[in-house]
């Protein structure tokens, strides 16, 4: 699995702190600039591992992301989508880890050739240490994995 540094993503360093002060954390930010319109895709996530999002929520964290993108961009000829992460949601990116933090998954690794199970304890640009659930801990470096998502308990 690929680690890309959030900063890395355009427009991702201006849009996170308005999520944050909402209390909220950005998971995904997707700009496909088009002919006519600019299409936005957004995912937000709890700052609690146990909460859920609700469409109230992504309601409250569109009407002050879509303004902010659209001064950023220059243009008020935009869409956007903004969803929570669900309940089977397949991580990506190896730099979510961090931001699900608290939260069970499942990752595949590649040295065992078989999924793992755990509660995120930490992250950083090379690994995740995950809780198991005899309460021992392990380590997967991030190259050692080919899937990973939420496990549901």
């Amino acid at each position: 699995m690929e680690y890309t540094s959030f900063k890395s993503i355009k427009y991702y360093s201006e849009c996170s702190p308005v999520v944050e002060g909402l209390g909220f954390k950005l998971v995904e930010l997707k700009v496909i600039p088009g002919k006519e319109v600019t299409k936005i895709g957004a995912v937000i996530t709890s700052t609690d591992p146990a909460a859920n999002i609700s469409v109230n929520d992504c309601a409250k964290v569109h009407m002050v992301l879509l303004p902010r993108l659209e001064a950023l961009l220059g243009t008020d000829n935009t869409t956007m989508e903004l969803t929570s992460p669900g309940i089977e949601h397949n991580i990506k990116n190896a730099a979510e880890f961090e931001l699900f933090t608290g939260r069970l998954v499942r990752v595949y690794d590649k040295t065992v050739t078989d999924w793992v199970e755990g509660k995120i304890l930490s992250a950083d640009e090379k690994q995740v240490n995950l809780e198991k659930e005899d309460g021992s801990s392990m380590t997967v470096l991030y190259e050692n994995i080919a899937k990973a998502k939420f496990l549901q308990k």
